[in-house]
C-alpha cells in the first residue's frame, strides 16, 4: 500500500488546489481515466477480446464481492483515488450500462486492458486503442454539454483530473514477444515511438480542454510475474534488462512531460513515479510490511 498512498498524496497535493474546495464536496469536479489493465474497470467486458476479467476469482474482495472487469481481486488504485478525492462512486466504464445520465457528470473511465501508448499493441488484442479512447472522450464531452450546458461542461473538463496509465503492455505484450517489432526497433527506438504517441495524446487532450493531467511511469517491468515467467530463464528474480528498458523510458517520459508543461500554457502535468516504490516492495519486502521470502 505504500505505492498507493504515495500516489494519492502526490495527486492531491500537486494537482488539486485544496484552498478552493468547498467543505464536503469532492476536491475536483470529475475524474477521467485512460490506459490499460491497471485502470480498466470493465470496458473490455463489452469487447470481442480474450483479455477479460469478468469471472472469478477476480473481484472476490471488491465491494460487491463479484467480478466487475477489474484485473484485480479488489479495488484499483484509481478507486482509492476517487475515494480520497471525496467521490461517493467510481468513474464508470464508458462502454458499460452504468455510463449514463448523472453518473457521467463526475467522470468516466475509458481504459482498456491490453491497450498501450502504441495503438498497434491494442490492435493485437482487439482492445481499445488510446486513439479510440480519446475519440470516446470527445463523445463524452458532447454528452456533458447536452446534460449540463457549455459553461458547466467546460468547467468540469478544465477542473477534472485526467489520469493516464499505459506502457507496460507495449513492452510485455508486444515488443518483447513480437519479432515483427523487436527485429526492426531497438528498445531505445521503440521507446521513442511510445514517447511520440504520448506527446500526441497529451497535446490532443490539452486541446480538448484538459488542464490537470497525471501520468504514471512504467513499473519495474522486469519484476512482473509474466515477465519473470517468460524471460527469467527459470529464475524467480527480476529480469534486469527489462527493468533497464523501463528506466530509460521513464527518463524520456519525465523530460518530455517537463517540455510539454513548458509549452502548453496553464497545463499541470505531473508524472507519478511508481517504479521505485514498487521495486522497493519487491526487493525490500520487510521494509514494506511483508516478511521476506526465503530462497
Amino acid at each position: 500500500m505504500r505505492a498507493s498512498s504515495e500516489f494519492l498524496a502526490t495527486l492531491v497535493l500537486v494537482l488539486v488546489s485544496v484552498s478552493s474546495v468547498a467543505h464536503g464536496d469532492p476536491l475536483v469536479p470529475a475524474l477521467i481515466i485512460f490506459g490499460d489493465s491497471v485502470v480498466d474497470v470493465g470496458n473490455n467486458n463489452n469487447l470481442n477480446t480474450l483479455i477479460k476479467s469478468n469471472f472469478p476469482p477476480y473481484g472476490r474482495d471488491f465491494v460487491n464481492h463479484r467480478p466487475t472487469g477489474r484485473f484485480c481481486n479488489g479495488k484499483l488504485v484509481t478507486d482509492f483515488t476517487a475515494e480520497y478525492l471525496g467521490f461517493t462512486s467510481y468513474p464508470p466504464a464508458y462502454l458499460s450500462r452504468d455510463a449514463i445520465g448523472n453518473a457521467l457528470l463526475t467522470g468516466a473511465n475509458f481504459a482498456s486492458a491490453a491497450s498501450g501508448l502504441y495503438d498497434s499493441t491494442a490492435n493485437l488484442y482487439r482492445a481499445i486503442t488510446l486513439t479510440q479512447q480519446l475519440n470516446y472522450y470527445r463523445e463524452y464531452q458532447t454528452k456533458l454539454v447536452n446534460m449540463a450546458g457549455n459553461n458547466a461542461a467546460n468547467n468540469i473538463i478544465s477542473g477534472a483530473i485526467h489520469l493516464l496509465s499505459a506502457g507496460s503492455s507495449d513492452y510485455i505484450q508486444n515488443y518483447y514477444i513480437n519479432p515483427l517489432v523487436s527485429r526492426i526497433y531497438t528498445p531505445d527506438q521503440f521507446s521513442d515511438i511510445l514517447i511520440r504517441s504520448y506527446t500526441t495524446f497529451i497535446q490532443n487532450l490539452y486541446g480538448l480542454g484538459a488542464r490537470r493531467i497525471g501520468v504514471t511511469t512504467l513499473p519495474p517491468t522486469g519484476c512482473l510475474p509474466a515477465a519473470i515467467t517468460l524471460f527469467g530463464a527459470g529464475s524467480n528474480q527480476c529480469v534486469a534488462r527489462l527493468n533497464q528498458d523501463a528506466i530509460a523510458f521513464n527518463n524520456k517520459l519525465n523530460s518530455t512531460s517537463l517540455s510539454l508543461q513548458d509549452r502548453l500554457p496553464g497545463l499541470k502535468l505531473v508524472v507519478f513515479d511508481i517504479y521505485q516504490p514498487l521495486l522497493d516492495m519487491v526487493t525490500k519486502p520487510s521494509d514494506n510490511g511483508k516478511p521476506p521470502i526465503l530462497q
